[in-house]
């Protein structure tokens, strides 16, 4: 009897924690920064899709925020781990277009694109650019809006090692610079590069986060710190990251939800 509740308990969590990988949050977060040369600034961030373990369709995906004004669209990275999946990223990434921003789309890559070899990540990477994103390898691009300037600054994953902040930076020029980039541990090694916001990903807020993430113990200094999702600031400067919208590993989510965020630069 005490193992057959047992195994129905387990089943019951299972099967809840399975349908919260459809319970998509939508969350905005409002960043103050005095002297910017706009009232508001939308941005529309997304980050680890992994389209194997994707729960949502690109239709369900654009009735989310098809309602939304957003200027500027960033994804920071995970896309997918196994080249027969590229082919499903063109509907997402249509939808996306749907959105139409005024700045752009602009993706960075994660440790799981990482996964695929030469050639099918150059596949990945030119899926992405034919369907509208910018994509982003330790380089910037400065977009003029009015009188000022943009800088969209995309740092290579740094769990892989292949950030390159110096040539991230090398002869940005001033303006607000807003940061790209997978895991969100290479703040702590940004102390004398400037950005005034930072858009990551990575840990999947837990993903399996009860009654506390322990397997993240390895995924870096933030995770020891307590940051593991959401808004923080480090040495007086903000980051976010993001739950992500995909699962790896079992497809589940127990404490956690899949995440989209509109960012408001005011």
């Amino acid at each position: 009897m005490f193992f057959a509740i047992l195994i129905s308990a387990i089943g019951t969590l299972l099967f809840h924690s399975y349908k919260n990988t459809k319970k998509v949050s939508v969350n905005t977060i409002r960043i103050s920064k005095p002297g910017t040369a706009w009232k508001k600034f939308r941005i529309l961030h997304l980050s680890d899709l992994h389209l194997e373990k994707l729960s949502i369709s690109p239709e369900e995906l654009y009735r989310i925020f098809s309602n939304k004004k957003v200027d500027l669209i960033a994804i920071t990275g995970d896309f997918l781990d196994r080249k027969r999946t590229i082919r499903k990223l063109p509907e997402y990434l249509q939808v996306l277009q749907k959105v139409k921003p005024a700045y752009g789309i602009y993706a960075v890559f994660g440790n799981h694109d990482y996964m695929l070899n030469g050639e099918s990540f150059e596949t990945l990477k030119n899926t992405l650019e034919e369907n509208g994103c910018v994509t982003l390898q330790n380089e910037h691009v400065s977009v003029p809006m009015g009188n000022a300037m943009l800088n969209i600054i995309g740092i290579d994953d740094f769990s892989t090692n292949r950030c390159d902040l110096n040539k991230s930076f090398h002869r940005l020029p001033k303006g607000f610079n807003l940061v790209l980039t997978h895991d969100p541990n290479v703040v702590l090694h940004m102390k004398k590069f400037p950005y005034d916001y930072l858009l990551s990903g990575h840990f999947h807020g837990g993903q399996i986060h009860w009654p506390k993430p322990f397997h993240l113990v390895k995924m870096g200094k933030l995770v020891r710190m307590n940051m593991i999702k959401g808004l923080h600031v480090l040495n007086g400067r903000p980051f976010y990251i993001s739950e992500g919208l995909g699962q790896t590993g079992v497809n589940i989510r127990l404490g956690s939800r899949p995440e989209i965020t509109i960012h408001e630069i005011v």
